[in-house]
């Protein structure tokens, strides 16, 4: 490893550490600045080894965060924070290729703890803002179904109650919305 990726590591590192730890005491403001900053090194790790199932990376990023959370009270401060961390993502990433049955889906090692704070990743928000673009194109019967069913997990009963419309016009609008988006993210590439 170059000697910069080296110190650009160990800086994250005590960066996050930092956060993580004042975090700890109380300083809520920036516990969040150390979960947000954390977020975006865990999303590259994760998008690293299920690169053939984007779709589970951020439930699985989120299930990571809660972990990391829940276990905040375990971690010892003269341990290195990435180790900690890393040992926890690792865990929850071999639960769900265990559940998953996708054992094959990763493409390097798992014991590459250095490889998760590699990078950070922000490709997500930027997603987001052009799903919002997309969407906001669609007319109101089939956007809706779709942010409701789809990117909430709504029911199509529940959203049917939500927006007023029966369970088969959410169906229709969640089909003809996703077919119009294929078809516009076609258009564009």
């Amino acid at each position: 490893m170059q000697r910069t990726e080296k110190d650009a590591q160990q800086r994250t590192e005590a960066r996050l550490r930092d956060l993580f730890l004042a975090g700890l005491n109380g300083e809520a403001r920036l516990y969040q600045q150390f979960l947000e900053s954390l977020s975006g090194h865990l999303r590259a790790f994760l998008r690293r080894r299920l690169f053939h199932s984007h779709n589970d990376v951020e439930d699985l990023l989120q299930e990571v965060l809660m972990a990391v959370h829940n276990a905040r009270h375990t971690y010892r401060p003269e341990q290195p924070l990435t180790a900690w961390v890393y040992a926890i993502a690792r865990y929850k990433l071999m639960d769900h290729l265990r559940a998953h049955a996708r054992r094959d889906t990763f493409n390097d090692p798992l014991e590459d703890h250095q490889a998760l704070f590699a990078a950070d990743d922000d490709e997500p928000a930027r997603a987001r803002r052009d799903l919002h673009k997309l969407l906001e194109a669609l007319p109101e019967r089939q956007r809706l179904p779709i942010v409701h069913v789809k990117l909430q997990g709504r029911s199509v009963a529940e959203t049917a109650r939500l927006t007023g419309l029966s369970e088969s016009a959410v169906k229709i609008g969640v089909h003809r919305g996703l077919k119009a988006l294929a078809a516009r993210m076609r258009e564009d590439q």
